[in-house]
């Protein structure tokens, strides 16, 4: 692929990405419907989804985007929902799948229909944590498809091996498959916690942020190709890693915490971007080598294995929902907030993706036989099925999933209540650090000058006020005695856009060289970030 259609690929695909962050439908439902409308038109370039690139140039980034934004305490609390997921989903809808395409596709070997089986077997962790989050899901549904997408992908990768093993003939049978699986999976986690603590006490050591940030983008490819080389599970061990970091994250310096978040930001958007256009531009090769099907026969097959694989999820996800529920007051006690509502959402929430693709896409094309290289019974199929059903699930669970949460009336997040919180934990800081301040300036050698002793003594409480004014916009118009706050902010940006300017005309009339210019414009793009933190951390969650 040439440099220019590489280039063409990754703008056109953030352009259409940041429009869809303006519009109500979710960034890769419109990329894939997108890359699937240009696959038609003649002149597109024919990119093709390599899984030597995706697996282990795209994957460990996205897994270790999704995993450090994670929330550690809300994963540890749906710990046993996300593992009946991520494990034993996995392995029954391989099998399950696998026995029903075998059934329903006449002609199939079975061993080629369970590798069908375990490509299809994973939801996609990009899928499920854009959209999730595009709706504002409850947080215990978020993070339940947020767990089972950070680790489903290892138990499937680890499946699809021993399937692919056994269908060419260099299987160890189901006996040695499991103690590979739970060699590969014990493997990656033991692997991620070795690396975890020395890796974060070098980023707590780094305080040059470009080093920094240089630790942190290598960090997800090394930990990958260390696990990978050590015949462990590379997903799990940068999962591990990745929530290690992520709720540690406090303890890293701030300016590289800072430059460190941008970075992450801007790397996460163009990597989904890119990967959701490209499942759609790979129509043209899915459509090779089916020359012996009719179009109605491939369509009877497609619809017929996109409701298998729905089937299969909401045939295991209510079961194991509610029975453990009944055998159980322990866990009855635990997830209170259980219901038929969030059990459906979480069971229709099991989009394919990028992974299922790739995976598809690294079945050879050939195979030993007794007479020489064969080809792979129905590759060409299992490739057009896996596409149409990404494709499916994509679409049709992903358009359909807003409606259905609205039709059940599941509750969303109240926002109103996540401010108050917010404004109380603040306040509770606030107050511990105004008490911190008061215990140092009794110190002699702590004395300022009453200016930056009372500047000092504003710090807290000028945070506290900033959140209290969020807080304050979800309960109606305020009061005209609390718009105060909100007055000086405005005011507070209008002064520090004034200096911005001063100093670029003094570097424009050469009183000021450029360097120290941007350094002072630094200090004040620094404090409108603290002015403006509130907001902006609402409007990156949005």
């Amino acid at each position: 692929m040439e440099i220019l259609e590489v280039l063409a690929l990754i703008a056109g695909s953030v352009a259409v990405g940041a429009a869809a962050r303006r519009g109500p439908v979710p960034a890769p439902l419109l990329l894939v419907v997108i890359g699937l409308v240009l696959a038609t038109v003649p002149g597109v370039p024919a990119y093709a989804l390599d899984p030597a690139v995706v697996i282990p140039l795209m994957l460990p980034p996205l897994l270790y985007g999704a995993a450090s934004d994670s929330s550690y305490p809300d994963l540890v609390a749906a710990i046993r929902p996300v593992l009946w997921l991520a494990i034993g989903y996995v392995l029954f809808a391989a099998l399950a799948v696998g026995y029903g395409v075998h059934l329903l596709v006449p002609g199939m070997p079975l061993t080629s229909a369970l590798v069908l089986g375990a490509v299809l077997a994973p939801p996609d962790a990009v899928a499920a944590t854009a959209i999730a989050r595009k709706l504002r899901l409850p947080p215990r549904i978020t993070a339940i498809l947020e767990g089972e997408s950070l680790a489903n992908d290892a138990t499937a990768i680890t499946l699809f091996k021993v399937m692919l093993a056994v269908s060419v003939g260099e299987g160890t049978g189901w006996a040695g498959g499991l103690a590979e699986f739970l060699t590969t999976a014990v493997g990656g986690v033991a692997t991620g916690l070795v690396l975890m603590v020395p890796i974060h006490w070098m980023r707590r050591r780094l305080r040059e942020p470009v080093l920094h940030n240089i630790l942190s983008l290598l960090m997800p490819f090394a930990v990958f190709a260390l696990a990978e080389r050590l015949h462990t599970s590379g997903v799990l061990a940068v999962v591990v890693v990745a929530l290690y970091l992520g709720h540690r994250s406090w303890e890293v310096d701030f300016a590289a915490r800072l430059q460190e978040t941008a970075v992450w930001r801007m790397l996460v958007f163009a990597l989904e971007s890119v990967v959701f256009a490209l499942i759609g531009l790979q129509l043209p090769r899915v459509l090779d080598g089916l020359e012996a099907y009719g179009a109605g026969q491939l369509v009877r097959y497609a619809v017929s294995v996109f409701l298998l694989v729905v089937a299969v999820r909401l045939l295991w996800v209510f079961p194991w929902t509610f029975l453990p529920r009944l055998l159980s007051a322990r866990i009855r006690r635990r997830e209170p907030d259980t219901s038929w509502r969030s059990t459906l959402i979480v069971g229709w929430s099991g989009m394919r993706g990028v992974v299922s693709l790739a995976v598809a896409f690294s079945i050879p094309a050939t195979t030993p036989g007794p007479a020489g290289e064969e080809a792979f019974p129905a590759r060409s199929l299992i490739l057009f099925l896996t596409f149409t059903t990404v494709i499916s699930t994509l679409l049709v669970q992903g358009f359909t999933l807003t409606p259905l949460v609205r039709l059940v009336k599941l509750p969303s997040r109240d926002r109103a209540e996540e401010a108050r919180a917010a404004a109380q934990a603040q306040q509770a800081a606030s107050r511990a650090a105004e008490a911190r301040i008061e215990e140092l300036l009794r110190d002699r050698r702590n004395v300022l000058p009453p200016p930056l002793e009372e500047r000092l003594r504003r710090m807290p409480g000028r945070r506290l006020s900033a959140v209290e004014d969020a807080a304050r916009e979800h309960y109606g118009a305020l009061p005209e005695e609390e718009r105060a706050h909100v007055t000086y902010r405005r005011l507070a940006a209008e002064l520090l856009a004034e200096e911005r300017r001063v100093l670029v005309d003094l570097r424009d009339r050469r009183r000021l060289d450029t360097e120290t210019m941007r350094l002072l414009v630094r200090r004040l793009d620094l404090e409108e970030a603290i002015l403006y933190s509130t907001g902006a951390a609402e409007r990156g969650q949005s």
